[in-house]
């Protein structure tokens, strides 16, 4: 089992810079990608980036393409998600997750990011 602590959420106005860090330990060897995904209130969580411990290959949700960087320090187990240009629609609880041989089976806490117009 892979253990996920996310930190780095808080209020920032639109068009504000945040970045949220992901610690994992815990059996990270078995995982293929850590990922980000998002739930705002009232609606389903979705996908919002992800990267291969790997190689490096990341991949983005269409609505986060341009304006969100995933990256990993290997070293530190530690996954970054830059969030720049942020708008009132990205507004959720981001919870990181690791992706296993059986599918995405371990989650962070999660944390807050707020985004005020």
């Amino acid at each position: 089992q892979v253990q996920l602590v996310e930190s780095g959420g808080g209020l920032v106005q639109a068009g504000g810079s945040l970045r949220l860090s992901c610690a994992a330990s815990g059996r990270t060897s078995g995982s293929y990608r850590m990922g980000w995904f998002r739930q705002a209130p009232g609606k389903e969580r979705e996908f919002v980036a992800a990267i291969r411990w790997n190689g490096g290959n990341t991949y983005y949700a269409e609505y986060v393409k341009g304006r969100f960087t995933i990256s990993r320090d290997n070293a530190k187990n530690t996954v970054y998600l830059q969030m720049n240009s942020l708008k009132p629609e990205d507004t959720a609880v981001y919870y990181c997750a690791a992706e296993q041989p059986t599918g995405w089976n371990s989650w962070g806490q999660g944390t807050q990011v707020t985004v005020s117009s």
